[in-house]
């Protein structure tokens, strides 16, 4: 039985059921978990190959509940490559959500904020990605039961859902915005230089995740919305110190209008691709 068989078998074992939405939760978001309803809370420790997060703001659970009526399983936080984690464990988890049945992937992150305008507490829904980490988790002997060796990567993240979660955000006043990610390896935050390397790039937003986890997905065939929250500015003219308490920080006090636009834009229609 490979890995991600055994990882799934127990999942079960512990009660979990067949999901429709994987949700992974970044640095300070952990909370937006709580506005599922009939959860069942798992470790990550009782998961065989699982790996427990270090980073500040990382739970290292799996939340198991519902959401307008669909089955959502939520990651309380994840590792990161800066962790010391190979590139293909941290698409681990995403190959173990879809071994029971996820349909819709959702990552989330905090990020930096480089497009002039964007403000703290901003959330940037993501319309394309730069994979600056210089690595990649398929990178290995091709299994074709998970997709195709060469994956399509020309839209990661389904506009459909980008619309729905832009709509929802006009709808209720919460500050949203479509923008490109950069994912770099991290720990270091960017130095003024680098700062305008991905400003030119065309980056909006920068962080430390998401990359690894939307490559999977996208051979596994799996739909994804990605959010960024805005929880500094990387501003190479006026440089604020940054510090990972103070991205949690800001992070979970955006956490509620995360919940409020998953809320409202994930619904049951997402079931079916005809919708």
């Amino acid at each position: 039985m490979s890995q991600v068989a055994e990882a799934a078998a127990a999942l079960r074992q512990l009660g979990a059921p067949t999901i429709e939405i994987g949700l992974i939760l970044g640095t300070g978001l952990c909370e937006v978990a709580d506005s599922l309803e009939e959860r069942l809370i798992i470790p990550y420790g009782d998961i065989p190959h699982f790996q427990t997060p270090t980073a500040i703001g990382h739970h290292g659970r799996i939340t198991i509940g519902r959401l307008n009526g669909i089955v959502v399983a939520a990651l309380q936080g994840r590792c990161h490559l800066y962790e010391g984690i190979a590139p293909a464990r941290l698409a681990f988890p995403v190959r173990v959500l879809a071994a029971i049945g996820m349909q819709t992937l959702v990552v989330t992150n905090a990020a930096g904020g480089l497009r002039p305008g964007l403000e703290v507490g901003d959330l940037l829904i993501l319309s394309d990605h730069l994979n600056m980490m210089f690595a990649n988790p398929l990178i290995g002997p091709h299994d074709a039961s998970c997709g195709p060796m060469f994956p399509d990567m020309s839209a990661p993240y389904d506009r459909e859902l980008a619309e729905k979660a832009i709509t929802a955000s006009r709808i209720h006043q919460i500050p949203a915005t479509r923008g490109v990610y950069a994912a770099v390896s991290g720990p270091t935050y960017e130095t003024r230089a680098e700062m305008r390397m991905y400003r030119q790039l065309g980056a909006d937003a920068i962080g430390m995740s998401t990359v690894p986890e939307v490559l999977a997905a996208a051979r596994l065939g799996i739909k994804v919305l990605g959010i960024s929250t805005i929880t500094n500015l990387c501003n190479p003219d006026m440089v604020d110190q940054t510090s990972g308490e103070a991205v949690a920080h800001a992070a979970a006090g955006a956490a509620p209008r995360v919940a409020r636009l998953l809320r409202e834009c994930l619904t049951p229609c997402n079931r079916a691709a005809t919708c």
